[in-house]
């Protein structure tokens, strides 16, 4: 024991903070120089998602999404992201965009230990709502195994609680509109510090109906961030470049070589239809695709209400749903997931739900209205044919569109191939039922209108003339086709000031149409009931028969949630729609012809003098003011032509239309001469032999109501012998039961009262019977007993006086 020598020496502490502290830091140092390591070599053999330089979280979160193999778009865009440059990713629809910005926001932050007490750290910007949630999904699945806290920041929800919960946010995925408010309003937000600026559909975002949203935005940032813009269809503009403070940024497009700018499962064709038979095409579609899933898309939102609400009338067979930027944002989440979670539907929808959205297995996208360009076409069509999958798109052209259209589409490499539609396989036609819907429900009949209305203006501002010219357009058949009596009048804004009229807010603008109206009152003393008829004012104001046209789902113009999302709504066509009506007509010249110095006054005053031939003479015209052909005004002298300026005289020189008539037998319509006239139905023998005919057939009705009576009078005979035969069997019964044996009758109630122990089985008492009818039974059943025995057998003198009483009571 005295060799061995105990140890001081005490076991080293172990601190789990600092043992966990440096490994993370080994695990960071790993990763950048990883990332340093990346060249142009390495990128082309980067293949799945193992073989990027991530950490263990974000790995674990793509395992358990299921994420393993890498994109064309992923592979060239994350590395760059990675090292910190500015990226702008151009690629197919489908292709995997949203996780090539996800990944390198996840990595940032944790490579820079990013907490809560930081402060918002990326920001994503989205053009719509669908969208915006559909990234905040990913991001949730994908970023799992972080401890960053992520906010969704869109319109339709409560400001207050975003505002409570904006500080404590790392990552915020937006909609433009909603992020500057809060930008303005809220003191909590902080984005001094912010890192990352994501532009998710950039080039959405950087046009004409988010531009002053998305500089304001960038005026709250700073500058020395990193930017990633991503889209199917990239911008190159210097200018709006410029304005993202990009700094040399790094353009990567994963298709620019391919020979087609769509998927290569998608198949793609064209059809040449008329205006006025695009709804007969597309219910006999519909008919025979009950079995698909479809998504059909128009270019307005009372348009897509409008077919929504036939077809729903018409039934075709297959579920329908529609979406539009007006419609309240529970209503919008709730119609995406039906129709995601739906095998057989048609979604009838606006371009809010054309760009980003990824609805699992759709079979046809169905552009019912040609798009306003071909980048629009290439992210409608992009809903289909989703990463590596086939699917199939359709698009209606106007004759007046197909050229147009078509060199716009083959500039942007995108090939389509033409198709007919065979008339054996269509449908009969809809349009004798619109007609019948509209004329008996006047809510169908409005709603018609503002569709014609909605569609004409989204027509008329568009800014490439070689694809969409109004005038051209047969709207008086399209009107028809609508089940609509007639065109409504469509009113547009005309001059250089229009494009300031139509980006003026309402409250100015409807301010300066008051003071305007205002002055002309002012110069005009007296008004006749026809001047204010066409001076009225205020259309929009609705009568209460339709104020309840109005969707409960949709948003109100003061309602605070959805008015500050007014560009990720309805797009960049709801901002051109949206403007007053003005004096021009369709017909009416370009401003360039108004202030051409050679037109004549002639023409000028329209028709207010008349027009001299060579010779000296006044030249005589004939104008039809009405539809009709009697409807003609002879224009011979400068008093007449000056009629033609002023629309209340021309009123009683237009004639009235023709009236239609729909009865109760059938759904086609009838002129007002279809129907036979009173008095010349009573000149035919048809009313003779009618009377003849109506007179034999009552004669025959008198002879079987005569038969009939006698039938039932035997059936009654027949009731009463059956209940009377009833009675008097339960009396014979009774009878039976009370006889006893030959006694004398002063001897007969004793021997039956020692040897009957059980009591008599009484009759059961009728409801209008009382006690004392029934002993009044009971003695006169006793009495007819006692006179049958007497009868039978008198063996005393006793029995002859009963007998002899009893036949004098009878």
């Amino acid at each position: 024991m005295a060799g061995h020598k105990r140890s001081n020496q005490k076991p080293p502490v172990q601190r789990p903070k600092i043992l966990k502290r440096k490994r993370e830091e080994e695990d960071l140092a790993t990763l950048a120089q990883r990332i340093n390591d990346l060249d142009a070599q390495s990128l082309s053999q980067l293949s799945s998602f193992s073989d990027l330089p991530l950490s263990q979280a974000t790995q674990k979160g793509l395992s358990a999404s299921h994420f393993k193999t890498l994109t064309a778009i992923q592979a060239r865009a994350i590395p760059l992201a990675l090292k910190g440059a500015d990226v702008l990713g151009a690629a197919k629809t489908g292709s995997g965009k949203t996780l090539a910005f996800l990944i390198p926001v996840l990595e940032n932050l944790y490579r820079k230990r990013w907490t809560e007490y930081d402060g918002v750290g990326v920001l994503i910007l989205s053009p719509t709502r669908e969208l915006a949630i559909q990234i905040f999904d990913v991001l949730r699945k994908v970023g799992r195994g972080h401890s960053f806290s992520a906010g969704l920041v869109i319109g339709g929800k409560s400001l207050q609680d975003e505002r409570e919960r904006m500080g404590r946010m790392n990552i915020l995925v937006a909609t433009p509109g909603r992020m500057q408010q809060h930008l303005d309003q809220t003191a909590e937000l902080d984005v001094g510090n912010l890192q990352m600026l994501v532009l998710d559909e950039a080039d959405r975002i950087m046009d004409m109906g988010f531009a002053s949203t998305v500089d304001a935005i960038i005026e709250h940032l700073p500058r020395d961030r990193q930017t990633l813009l991503f889209s199917a269809t990239q911008t190159k503009k210097v200018s709006d470049l410029a304005r993202l403070s990009l700094s040399e940024p790094e353009f990567v497009s994963a298709h620019e070589a391919a020979d087609n700018a769509t998927p290569s499962g998608l198949q793609q064709n064209y059809v040449v239809t008329p205006l006025a038979d695009k709804l007969d095409t597309l219910w006999s579609f519909l008919r025979a695709n009950v079995k698909k899933k479809t998504i059909v898309f128009l270019s307005s939102g009372k348009q897509v209400r409008f077919v929504y609400e036939a077809f729903r009338h018409l039934q075709p067979g297959i579920p329908l749903l529609h979406i539009h930027g007006r419609q309240r944002q529970t209503a919008r989440l709730d119609i995406t997931s039906r129709f995601s979670s739906s095998k057989y539907a048609c979604l009838f929808a606006t371009d809010v739900a054309a760009r980003g959205l990824d609805f699992p297995s759709v079979d046809w996208v169905v552009q019912l209205d040609c798009p306003e360009d071909a980048d629009t076409y290439i992210h409608r069509v992009g809903r289909t044919a989703r990463y590596e999958s086939e699917g199939k798109a359709v698009l209606f052209l106007d004759p007046s569109e197909e050229e147009g259209m078509l060199k716009a589409l083959e500039r942007k490499k995108v090939k389509v191939e033409s198709i007919k539609v065979r008339p054996a396989k269509m449908q009969h036609s809809i349009r004798t039922q619109l007609q019948n819907m509209c004329f008996k429900d006047p809510e169908l009949k409005y709603l018609g209108q503002k569709a014609f209305v909605s569609y004409v203006r989204s027509v008329y501002v568009q800014k490439d003339r070689d694809i969409f010219d109004v005038k051209k357009l047969d709207l008086e058949a399209f009107a028809a086709s609508l089940g609509l009596p007639g065109a409504p009048r469509v009113k547009f804004i005309k001059g250089e000031d229009a494009k300031a009229r139509k980006n003026m807010p309402r409250q100015l603008l409807a301010m300066s149409s008051d003071r305007e109206s205002e002055a002309e009152a002012g110069q005009k003393e007296v008004r006749t009931k026809y001047d204010r008829m066409f001076e009225r004012q205020n259309q929009d104001v609705l009568a209460p028969h339709y104020a309840k046209l109005i969707d409960e789902h949709e948003v109100e113009p003061g309602d605070e949630a959805g008015a500050d999302e007014t560009p990720d709504g309805e797009g960049l066509l709801s901002v051109k729609r949206r403007f007053e009506a003005g004096d021009a007509g369709l017909d009416q010249r370009s401003p360039a012809e108004s202030d051409d110095p050679t037109t004549s006054a002639d023409e000028s005053t329209t028709g207010a003098s008349l027009k001299r031939t060579k010779s000296g003479q006044k030249e005589v015209r004939t104008i039809q003011p009405g539809p009709k052909q009697d409807d003609k005004l002879i224009v011979d002298s400068n008093r007449r032509a000056k009629l033609l300026t002023s629309k209340k005289k021309l009123l009683k020189f237009k004639g009235h239309g023709d009236h239609l008539h729909f009865d109760s037998d059938s759904d086609t319509p009838h002129e007002k001469h279809y129907y036979e006239d009173e008095s010349k139905f009573a000149e035919t023998d048809a009313a003779a032999e009618r009377a003849r005919r109506f007179a034999e057939e009552r004669a025959k009705v008198k002879e079987r109501d005569v038969e009939d009576k006698e039938v039932a009078k035997q059936k009654r005979q027949e009731k009463k012998a059956r209940r009377k035969e009833r009675e008097r069997a339960e009396i014979e019964g009774e009878e039976g039961e009370a006889r006893v044996e030959l006694v004398p009758f002063e001897e007969a109630e004793a021997p039956e009262q020692q040897g009957n122990d059980e009591p008599e089985a009484k009759r059961q008492r009728k409801w209008f019977e009382d006690n004392s009818s029934d002993d009044g039974r009971k003695q006169t059943k006793a009495s007819q007993a006692r006179l049958a025995i007497a009868h039978e057998e008198p063996a005393t003198v006793e029995d002859l006086e009963a007998i002899a009483s009893g036949l004098l009571r009878k």
